[in-house]
């Protein structure tokens, strides 16, 4: 990324990240004022959880170790339990002000609030805690989602096409090899012809990936017309020529603004992430460009990463698109937002004949936990038929 793109984007960031610690932090305070006692041991705990996260993301690049791997989940985790604290207390002073405007209520509401501050304040950490374990397990339970849909094309001698299609896997510091195994076997077990996966396969640091060994996990994918890949933003963060290698050097073929003919029965388009203008400072390859020369009356199966533009591929003749990266929002209510921005957040829509499906990825990123959401792999049937 860019220098000056990089600076802007860390100062928002910081910028809101600050300022919804810095009001959590002035609500802390209410409840534990000064340093003494256990308001002093309260606040510590606070600001260590603040700026663990980041703290082990830097010490990832320089230091390796169980314990920077520590921290940076310990700092994962506070960015969801965050969340829900902000709006939590949020919801606290809405009642808290309501109190102003209704005279009768108001010495009512202070009092309570005052009396019991510290039993909501612990209530409040208990709930979070409970919501943090639930989204725990909730993240390592990927749905199997079963589609058929009909392509009204002739795919050479196929009469159908078993594809089973992933994305967003995060491999990182996250990951054990056991969990990643847990995957390939559920991807191994749908017996697919094709293997798609739709980017953002590695997280944002290669070092973890090497040091735990999970390519040899991947290298475990098996389908018979092979396991492809295309890049995501995430790859790019990490660096997308490294991260590409790795994935390559574990028999997963990425397709990098390129089209490939499998077994003369169908094209796979796959197009390089969008983060490429921002890192690299040119667009990616126009899809008409792609797709010079390519015989569109046989089928034709697109992997973006990030799902916009879906006009793109119904104007090209594109039958089936499939994308990630919104993760169905992963938290809600980060979902609501996923739906304003993209025209399809999560799911399948059929749009002017291209089947279009986003999955809401097989893993997380930053919190490792998945609430109002869930993982997915997606076991999609194509069935040919040219009438």
């Amino acid at each position: 990324m860019r220098p000056m793109t990089f600076l802007v984007f860390f100062a928002i960031v910081f910028a809101v990240y600050s300022s919804i610690n810095y009001y959590l932090f002035s609500r802390l305070n209410m409840v534990f004022p000064g340093t003494s006692g256990i308001a002093l041991y309260v606040k510590i705990i606070f600001w260590f959880l603040v700026v663990s996260y980041f703290a082990g993301r830097f010490l990832e690049r320089i230091w390796l170790s169980k314990i920077s791997m520590g921290i940076t989940i310990i700092g994962s985790y506070w960015l969801a339990a965050m969340l829900y604290l902000l709006i939590a207390v949020l919801l606290i002073d809405l009642i808290r002000l309501a109190g102003y405007f209704i005279p009768f209520l108001s010495s009512g509401i202070s009092n309570h609030l005052h009396d019991g501050k510290k039993y909501l304040f612990w209530g409040l950490i208990a709930a979070t805690g409970i919501l943090m374990t639930y989204g725990y397990f909730n993240a390592r339970r990927p749905l199997i989602r079963e589609l058929e849909i009909s392509i009204r094309k002739q795919a050479g001698n196929r009469k159908e096409l078993n594809i089973v299609m992933g994305s967003d896997i995060h491999l990182g510091t996250m990951y054990t090899k056991k969990r990643l195994l847990q995957i390939v076997n559920q991807i191994n077990s749908l017996e697919p012809d094709i293997i798609l996966l739709a980017g953002d396969i590695i997280d944002e640091d290669l070092k973890p990936v090497i040091r735990k060994d999970l390519g040899s996990e991947l290298k475990m994918l098996k389908a018979k017309s092979g396991v492809f890949a295309v890049t995501g933003n995430h790859e790019y963060i990490g660096g997308v020529n490294p991260a590409v290698s790795y994935l390559e050097s574990h028999d997963i073929q990425l397709l990098r603004d390129t089209a490939v003919l499998i077994e003369n029965s169908f094209y796979l388009i796959g197009r390089e992430d969008r983060s490429h203008r921002g890192f690299f400072g040119k667009q990616r390859k126009a899809l008409p460009d792609i797709m010079k020369g390519l015989n569109k009356d046989l089928p034709l199966i697109l992997m973006d990463h990030q799902p916009f533009k879906l006009e793109e591929s119904v104007e090209n003749g594109i039958d089936v698109h499939l994308a990630g990266h919104t993760h169905n929002g992963q938290i809600w209510p980060l979902n609501y937002i996923i739906d304003a921005i993209y025209e399809v957040g999560w799911g399948y829509k059929n749009k002017s004949g291209t089947h279009v499906y986003v999955s809401s990825g097989i893993g997380t990123w930053g919190p490792p936990v998945r609430i109002g959401t869930r993982p997915e792999i997606i076991k999609m049937k194509l069935n040919f038929n040219s009438e």
